[in-house]
Order: C-alpha cells, then sequence, then structure tokens
C-alpha cells in the first residue's frame, strides 16, 4: 500500500477531497519524522512505537576479500516495534504446517 492508495481509501470513507486527506496524513508523517530525527520515541497506541537505537561498533567482512576486516563505526538507527494488535495480525499470516 502507499501514500496514494492511503489517501484514496480514507477520501472514499469519510466524504473528504483526496487534497485535505493527502495534507493531513502528509503533515502527520513529518511530525513524526522530526521527532524521531530529534531522538524523540513516538508511540502510537494500536499501532506501534517509532525510537531511534545506537547500533554497536563491528566488524564485517567484504566478500570479495574475506580476509580483510572491515570496521563499521556505530550508528543510530530507527526501529519499530509494532502495537499488540498489528503483531497478533501479521502472526495470523504464518502458514500452517
Amino acid at each position: 500500500m502507499t501514500k496514494r492508495d492511503l489517501v484514496v481509501r480514507i477520501s472514499q470513507e469519510t466524504d473528504l477531497i483526496q487534497e485535505q486527506v493527502l495534507e493531513v496524513i502528509q503533515r502527520t508523517l513529518d511530525h513524526i519524522s522530526a521527532a524521531v530525527a530529534e531522538g524523540a520515541t513516538v508511540e502510537l497506541r494500536n499501532f506501534g512505537v517509532f525510537e531511534v537505537k545506537i547500533r554497536k561498533a563491528r566488524v564485517g567482512r567484504n566478500p570479495n576479500q574475506p580476509n580483510r576486516d572491515v570496521p563499521i563505526p556505530a550508528r543510530a538507527v530507527v526501529k519499530f516495534k509494532p502495537g499488540k494488535e498489528m503483531r497478533e495480525a501479521v502472526l495470523r499470516l504464518t502458514p500452517k504446517r
């Protein structure tokens, strides 16, 4: 699903103009991005949590030169932890043996 698909679906369900829906969705995403970029945790109940984690520095390997170590520095990454409802819905997709 793309942002456009989301806008069309919400517009049809609410009878709002697509431009208005797009503006609300875009502002929501902008505020979430800005908060996470400042290092804040963004928690959306029944959806999930966005937070910044620091990945430790580590040593990697170049597959073309496996005998040579490549240092990978520590860096900040965004982690998403799905909410309970989303996690349970996704688990239902697990194929049965």
